[in-house]
């Protein structure tokens, strides 16, 4: 039990003695309650919340209460001091022996420090990335990919169970017309084609290869026959080859799904006829005619009898159809019927899509909560997390593109030159839904200022440490921990705060969180290191001291252990040395 959860049930504890005797109505909602540092870190050690929460359904003052919970917890053998801050926060300071029974903790638990079973029982269905397969990936798919992967990562190491889901788009206009660029490159191996390829094809090189592999294999078979004899087996080459690129790519930056489903068999399957039915049933789909675009008059415009989803009852502007009026599925229909069958599988849903598409999200969303309802535990909990695309930059100044993809910089040209764990950390510095530069220079120059250098130099210079220490006889001990003061227990403070990071993370459906942390963890380290410099006495490795340097040994090595559980939450190796 690590430091946030033991005092977390200390609280309860006397929330119970205050129950058992008539101070608190029993059966309060204690949901919202709280243990964290306070804000500053003068105010003592922990604060809770506990009295400010439960004064009003308690019928009582929350300076009064406070005062209750204090007494119970002033009995804590390991607090030393309890105060009430304002109208009823409370503050508590905590003995020595807390911090050095963390630094045991740690090293117990090793990299299990900061797993949890918060999501035990619960499967996850988490998608992401789900690209069009008509190209390589390039730095927009880099952000969503790592993003949810990291998102992934997180909710397994809280105990979920989570299915990582790719979804192949493979079933619209985009692949007709990737089989027609097929085509084109077909004929152009041939010798049939020359210049530049005509407007509407997809012109990058990467389609060359397959190309050529069909004209080997075909010969001019196709060449100059009728569109519909070649488009089905083309169309279905061209996507076997772009999701085989697509898992190559995703493949460099450490991204493997669990699940790649199909459009196009998910139709094939009657997905979409059977979410519609659900649906009507619920009188949530209806006949009915789309009204004329605002601001635009048109002409010939004339109604058309839809299928329409309730859309405006959840607050969108208007119903939304699911089918065209030529009978196929829109965009929304199929992907509703998506969703469906995703959540046959998983109690909760995920999607990281880009931030393009913020304007469809709750219509999804209340199809998912209709889809869902006669579900014994209610409609399943579903999350989107929109990602924001990143400039790519070069010493501030904005990239060219590559001629390789035709319009953009791939995905592998970034992780080859810069290398997945700087790509990986980097995406995870900032929110997914903020602006992001990504300035090839900057992202691996070695200063405090790269938060990816910044952490794991902190990671490498605790093995550097362990080295030097090895080299004059000195080794990590435990024996006399009491020697850590102020300054060490401030550090370890800071280390204990990570398993309430990681629930906290997994909650909310934020792994940028873990990188923030895993920031101001190393600058505390690097903080308490360079004391050393001005005060020879805190130094880490003093030969003259072995006592001394055993325990800051110690601590130093549990420090780097939470350090390298962060770094394996974002797929990012722990340096060892730099």
């Amino acid at each position: 039990m690590t430091l946030y959860t033991l005092f977390t049930q200390h609280l309860h504890e006397a929330l119970d003695a205050l129950e058992a005797a008539g101070t608190l109505p029993a059966g309060l909602d204690r949901g919202a309650l709280t243990v964290e540092p306070p804000r500053d870190p003068a105010h003592g050690d922990l604060a809770t919340n506990a009295a400010m929460v439960l004064a009003k359904p308690a019928g009582t003052n929350p300076r009064a209460l406070a005062e209750a919970i204090a007494g119970e917890l002033r009995k804590i053998e390991a607090v030393t001091a309890v105060e009430i801050a304002g109208p009823g926060f409370l503050n508590l300071r905590l003995a020595p022996s807390v911090w050095t029974d963390e630094l045991n903790a740690i090293t117990r638990l090793g990299a299990d420090y900061g797993r949890s079973e918060l999501g035990k029982g619960v499967t996850v269905n988490i998608e992401y990335v789900s690209a069009n397969p008509t190209g390589p990936m390039h730095m927009g798919h880099c952000r969503g990919a790592v993003v949810g992967d990291a998102l992934a990562t997180l909710l397994e190491y809280s105990g979920h169970k989570v299915i990582r889901e790719y979804y192949i788009n493979d079933a619209g206009g985009q692949v007709d017309v990737l089989a027609r660029s097929v085509h084109w490159r077909y004929r152009e191996a041939l010798g049939l084609e020359s210049g530049d390829m005509p407007e509407g094809l997809y012109p990058g090189d990467y389609l060359v290869p397959l190309a050529k592999e069909l004209a080997t294999e075909l010969g001019d078979a196709h060449a100059n026959a009728p569109e519909a004899d070649w488009l089905p087996s083309f169309r279905k080459r061209a996507v076997a080859a772009m999701m085989d690129m697509i898992r190559a790519d995703l493949a460099l930056l450490g991204i493997h799904h669990d699940v790649f489903s199909s459009e196009a068999e998910l139709q094939a399957a009657g997905k979409p006829e059977a979410a519609e039915a659900v649906l009507r049933a619920r009188d949530l789909v209806y006949d009915g005619e789309l009204e004329a675009p605002k601001g635009k008059v048109i002409e010939d415009w004339e109604p058309v009898e839809l299928p329409l989803f309730r859309s405006t009852k959840f607050g969108d502007d208007q119903d939304r159809p699911i089918r065209k009026s030529d009978g196929s599925w829109t965009y929304f229909g199929a992907d509703l019927a998506y969703h469906y069958q995703k959540a046959e599988t998983a109690d909760q849903l995920i999607d990281i899509w880009g931030a393009d598409h913020a304007g469809t999200v709750k219509r999804i969303k209340a199809a998912v909560a209709a889809l869902t309802e006669d579900r014994a535990s209610g409609p399943a909990r579903f999350d989107v997390r929109l990602v924001q695309m990143v400039k790519l930059m070069r010493g501030g100044e904005p990239l060219k593109m590559s001629k390789r993809s035709g319009n953009f910089v791939t995905l592998a040209d970034v992780v080859n030159e810069v290398g997945k764990d700087v790509a990986r950390f980097t995406m995870l510095t900032r929110k997914a839904d903020a602006q992001m530069e990504f300035d090839f220079e900057k992202v691996v120059e070695a200063s405090k200022d790269n938060p990816v250098f910044y952490v794991q130099y902190a990671h490498a210079r605790i093995h550097s440490i362990m080295r030097k220490a090895a080299s004059e006889g000195l080794s990590p001990t435990a024996d006399h921990l009491d020697l850590l003061g102020s300054e060490e227990h401030a550090l370890i403070a800071m280390a204990a705060q990570f398993p309430r990071i990681v629930e906290a993370a997994a909650l909310n459906r934020e792994p940028h969180r873990i990188a923030f942390y895993l920031g101001d963890l190393a600058a505390a380290f690097h903080a308490f290191f360079n004391l050393g410099n001005d005060r020879p006495e805190k130094r880490i490795v003093m030969a003259h001291d072995p006592a001394t340097s055993g325990a800051r040994l110690f601590m130093a090595a549990n420090i780097g252990q939470v350090i390298a559980n962060g770094l394996a939450l974002m797929a990012v190796e722990a340096a060892t040395q730099m």
